[in-house]
């Protein structure tokens, strides 16, 4: 395959300075909704990149599972290789593409664990199995696919229908509190749209990137 031949032309929309939101948390709700609407698979699934002691970057796919004006918050394993990552390096990027609409949203900022009220209460809005996934899991340790079907086998029996499946104490959320927005608009040509937010003690400022 030439991926050099590859080509696509962006059509869809475009994006002015003068029609953005006056702060980005009310753009990203915009889009977020319109990318809803959109109906691609997963809308709220985002880029987490972080970067650990060894100063390597790093980058998965996590769900996004609510925002405001306090932050952006996902859920995971304090032990996963992001959580190790997030305790040791407290800053972290989200990254969104909906390709469906030519769009894109970078985000960056500070990171901090949600509170334990916080996470029990997500956690007990799980699906069972999600929550006994949870716990049966080291997540990012070395592991058999035996080992992991044997544990969750065992957390069954533990923890029959009916018994409420507690929270583990080293999983909960994070919370990224924004303090730089990027909204991407695909446009032809490749001049595409770029509006950054960045925060300045409390006040937003919104200026046009360089495609």
């Amino acid at each position: 395959m030439d991926l050099q031949a590859l080509r696509y032309e962006y059509k869809h929309s475009a994006l002015d300075e003068s029609h953005c939101a006056a702060e980005p948390f009310k753009q990203f709700d915009i889009w977020f909704g319109q990318a809803v609407a959109a109906t691609p698979p997963e809308p709220n699934a985002m880029v987490l990149s972080t970067i650990g002691a060894e100063g390597q970057p790093s980058a998965r796919v996590v769900l996004l599972k609510h925002f405001d004006t306090d932050g952006f918050i996902f859920f995971t394993n304090y032990d996963s290789q992001k959580g190790r990552e997030l305790a040791f390096n407290p800053k972290a990027s989200l990254l969104f593409y909906w390709g469906e609409i030519e769009r894109q949203v970078r985000i960056e900022g500070a990171v901090t664990q949600t509170s334990r009220k916080i996470s029990e209460s997500y956690f007990s809005k799980r699906p069972r199995n999600s929550q006994l996934g949870a716990l049966c899991s080291p997540q990012s340790k070395v592991i058999s696919r035996a080992a992991l079907e044997e544990a969750h086998s065992q957390k069954l029996i533990e923890y029959p229908e009916g018994v409420p499946v507690p929270c583990p104490e080293n999983w909960g959320g994070f919370i990224l509190q924004p303090s730089r927005f990027e909204f991407w608009q695909g446009r032809e040509n490749r001049l595409h749209d770029r509006i950054e937010y960045s925060l300045t003690g409390d006040a937003w400022s919104i200026r046009r990137l360089a495609p």
